[in-house]
């Protein structure tokens, strides 16, 4: 198991748990928390779930060693897009409390979440450029919705990371906290949910994602399309393997 679940009165709080990999998010993470939030959603008792990361950091990205091999075919097939798929449709409030780092898959998770609460401290990025790639779980389409096209544009094309101060002051993050505090104010922003007529919480939060997919949906086809096309090509393998090699990459253009 690569997850952990803890229930607190009507909130599920699902926490990532790989601390050596700084919760880095291969299939069977990503189909866990897929897999928990199934169940949240079926159980009448619950009113929201919390997705966090054990230890000092959220989530520091997709799981690299599942990238090293796949190419523009497999990358069709990728089974982890059903469970992107399943955080998407989740019908209740999802808050994710995030420290630490918070880069690249990581990001896009927290970014799927109705609040998201940031302790200083925390790193906001999608560095996949550095890779070879781009962003392939919403990463581009969901960032400039939250912090505007010249931000995310920046942050896309360089790989430059936010801190979680200018998170908050930019519209990525609704709550900003001490270190280490992120998850205590989500617990309190989901109870103070959990007392909100049930009914009307599925509607609102339906009511205002239609707003913010409605420029999105079309958006997120063109960056899945993009992103296979990229695990093809031979600066995605040199990204790749310069990372796990752990020196810089020279990329050629292939």
């Amino acid at each position: 198991m690569f997850t952990e679940t803890n229930t607190r009165g009507p909130v599920e709080i699902i926490t990532i748990n790989r601390p050596k990999q700084y919760n880095a998010l291969n299939t069977a993470t990503l189909d866990e928390i897929a897999s928990h939030l199934g169940r949240v959603d079926e159980d009448d008792d619950l009113a929201c779930a919390i997705i966090t990361g054990t230890g000092e950091h959220f989530a520091a990205g997709a799981d690299i060693t599942e990238l090293k091999d796949k190419n523009a075919y497999s990358g069709l097939y990728d089974p982890r897009m059903a469970s992107w798929a399943a955080v998407r449709s989740f019908h209740k409030p999802l808050i994710t409390a995030v420290e630490g780092y918070c880069l690249g898959g990581g990001c896009e998770l927290a970014m799927m979440g109705d609040v998201l609460v940031a302790g200083e401290g925390a790193t906001f990025g999608q560095p996949e450029i550095k890779l070879g790639i781009i962003p392939g779980a919403g990463g581009t389409q969901r960032l400039t919705a939250a912090i505007g096209k010249a931000r995310a544009m920046k942050m896309i094309l360089t790989g430059d990371t936010m801190g979680a101060k200018e998170a908050f002051e930019s519209g990525l993050a609704s709550d900003l906290t001490e270190k280490g505090q992120a998850l205590e104010r989500s617990l309190e922003i989901a109870a103070t949910i959990a007392r909100r007529p049930r009914a009307a919480v599925r509607l609102a939060k339906e009511a205002v994602l239609k707003a913010a997919e409605h420029a999105v949906t079309s958006g997120l086809q063109q960056e899945r399309r993009s992103f296979e096309l990229l695990l093809s090509t031979k600066d995605k393998e040199e990204g790749i393997a310069a990372f796990l090699e752990k020196r810089k990459p020279v990329f050629t253009g292939g």
